[in-house]
C-alpha cells in the first residue's frame, strides 16, 4: 500500500530530532496523530535505548490509538517484526530491529495514580497521546524516567486545548519544545468537497469554528465563569480609593485532592461593595500532608496577608466536610468556621451550587469581584480553572478542575449574603 503524506506531515517527519519535546496540536482529523505515530516510529529505529513508552488517558486508548492506529499503528508499521507481550513492567509491543530488540509499553495516564505504573523504569523516549487529558503528576514522571536515555526525546498530540490549560504553561512552556500547528487541510484525505462541507458546519458555531476549523485554542463551550474577563477581572492590586472594611480566608481541602486557600478583602469601592480576592496559597494535593500543610498556611502565608495589607481576619470559612484540615489548622492556632457551601439554598428553580454558582456570576457581571495577581501568591491556579470549570451536557458542573472554584464560591457567599443581598 502507498502512502501519501500531505506537506506539513513530510515536513514533521522530516524535522531533525533536537529539541525534547515536539508537540502537534490542532484540529481533529488534521492528520496529526497519523503522521506522529510515524514520527515515534522513525525514533524507534533511530534510537540506541531499548525500552520506550506509548502512554493516553487509559490504557486501552494508548493501544487503540497509537499501538493498533486504525491500521497504521506501530502495530503495523513494524509488521512481521514484532509481537504482544507482556512481562513484569506491564503490556507492551516487542519489536525486533538490527540493533536489538525494543519493548514499547503501553499505559494509562489519565488517573492521580497514574504514575506509580512506570516509577522505577528507565525509558528512551515517552509518546503523550491526548497530552491534555493526562495527569499532570504522569507527565511530569514521565520526564523523569527518560532523563538517562541515550537519545532523549518525547512528543505529544492533542486537540486545541483552553488557552488556560494547565499542560500550556506547565509543560510546553517549560521543556525544550517545538510545537507544530495543524488544520484539517494538512489531512491529504480529506477531499476539498468533505471540507467545503465540515467549515459550512463550523461556521455555525463560533467555538467550534475556532477550535475545529482553524485549529486554535478556544475556551470550552459551557465554561460555567465565561464572564470573568481578564482585562477587567484580573489586576495587580486593589483600586486606587478602595476602603478595606473586612479581611478574611477561605479554604478547601481534601485527603488527596488538591488544597485551595485564598485571602479575601471586602471593600466599599465606587458606591458598592466589593470583594478583592488578593492571594492564594494552592498544593496540588500529592504527597505533603495535611499537618504540613496547614503548618505553612498558618506560618507562612496568612503572615504574609496580615502583614501586606495591614489587617487581622475576621474569620476562616473551610469546607464543612474537610474536619481534618480544619483540625489541623486548630492545632495551628488558628480557628475555623464551617464554610457555607448551599447545601440549603433554594431559590427560583435553582438549589444548591447552583445558587451559590449564580451569586458569583451576579458578583462578576455586577463588578463586585476582582482577583489579584499577588507577586509571591498569585493567581495562576485560580486562573488555570476558572477557564476550565464547565457544565456537562445536563447542566451541572462537572467535578474537574473546581478546587479554587469551590473556594471561590465558598468566599463569595460569605460576601454575598452579608453584604449584597
Amino acid at each position: 500500500m502507498t502512502i501519501s503524506y500531505s506537506e506539513k506531515q513530510r515536513a514533521y517527519l522530516n524535522a531533525p530530532f533536537d529539541h525534547c519535546l515536539d508537540v502537534a496540536e490542532g484540529s481533529p482529523r488534521s492528520g496529526k496523530t497519523f503522521a506522529t505515530i510515524a514520527r515515534f516510529a522513525l525514533n524507534l529505529i533511530r534510537s540506541r535505548d531499548l525500552t520506550h513508552l506509548v502512554t493516553a488517558y487509559s490504557q486501552e486508548q494508548a493501544y487503540r490509538l497509537v499501538i493498533e492506529g486504525d491500521g497504521f499503528g506501530l502495530l503495523h508499521i513494524f509488521d512481521g517484526m514484532c509481537e504482544m507481550r507482556h512481562d513484569d513492567n506491564g503490556d507492551h509491543l516487542l519489536i525486533h530491529l538490527p540493533d536489538g530488540d525494543k519493548k514499547v509499553y503501553y499505559k494509562g495516564g489519565g488517573k492521580v495514580d497514574s504514575r506509580k505504573a512506570i516509577v522505577g523504569i528507565s525509558l528512551g523516549s515517552v509518546y503523550f497521546c491526548e497530552i491534555d487529558l493526562l495527569h499532570i503528576d504522569m507527565i511530569q514522571e514521565c520526564f523523569r524516567r527518560t532523563f538517562a536515555a541515550r537519545d532523549r526525546w518525547h512528543c505529544a498530540d492533542l486537540n486545541p486545548p483552553a488557552p488556560m490549560h494547565p499542560v500550556i504553561e506547565q509543560v510546553f512552556n517549560v521543556q525544550d519544545t517545538r510545537w507544530t500547528h495543524w488544520t484539517i487541510k494538512d489531512n491529504p484525505i480529506i477531499t476539498p468537497e468533505r471540507m467545503a462541507e465540515i467549515e459550512a458546519v463550523c461556521a455555525k458555531n463560533p467555538y467550534l469554528y475556532k477550535r475545529d476549523w482553524l485549529g486554535e485554542r478556544a475556551i470550552p463551550q459551557g465554561v460555567i465563569y465565561s464572564g470573568f474577563d481578564m482585562d477587567k477581572h484580573l489586576i495587580n492590586e486593589p483600586h486606587d480609593g478602595a476602603r478595606p472594611i473586612e479581611m478574611f480566608f477561605a479554604a478547601d481541602a481534601g485527603l488527596t485532592d488538591a488544597t485551595s486557600v485564598s485571602c479575601n478583602i471586602i471593600a466599599e469601592y465606587k458606591g458598592q461593595y466589593v470583594l478583592y480576592r488578593v492571594a492564594h496559597w494552592w498544593y496540588d494535593g500529592g504527597q505533603r500532608a495535611l499537618s504540613e500543610q496547614a503548618r505553612e498556611i498558618a506560618q507562612r502565608f496568612a503572615p504574609y496577608c496580615r502583614q501586606k495589607y495591614k489587617m487581622l481576619e475576621s474569620c476562616w470559612k473551610v469546607d464543612p466536610a474537610c474536619k481534618a484540615l480544619r483540625k489541623e489548622l486548630e492545632l495551628c492556632r488558628i480557628f475555623t468556621d464551617g464554610a457555607d457551601n448551599n447545601g440549603r439554598d433554594v431559590k427560583g428553580n435553582k438549589k444548591g451550587i447552583a445558587v451559590g454558582i449564580e451569586y458569583a456570576q451576579s458578583a462578576l457581571a455586577d463588578g463586585r469581584f476582582f482577583v489579584v495577581d499577588d507577586p509571591v501568591y498569585g493567581a495562576q491556579h485560580f486562573m488555570q480553572e476558572i477557564g476550565m470549570y464547565c457544565v456537562d451536557d445536563n447542566g451541572n458542573p462537572v467535578d474537574k478542575y473546581n478546587h479554587s472554584m469551590d473556594e471561590m464560591r465558598y468566599a463569595n457567599n460569605y460576601f454575598y449574603k452579608r453584604y449584597v443581598l
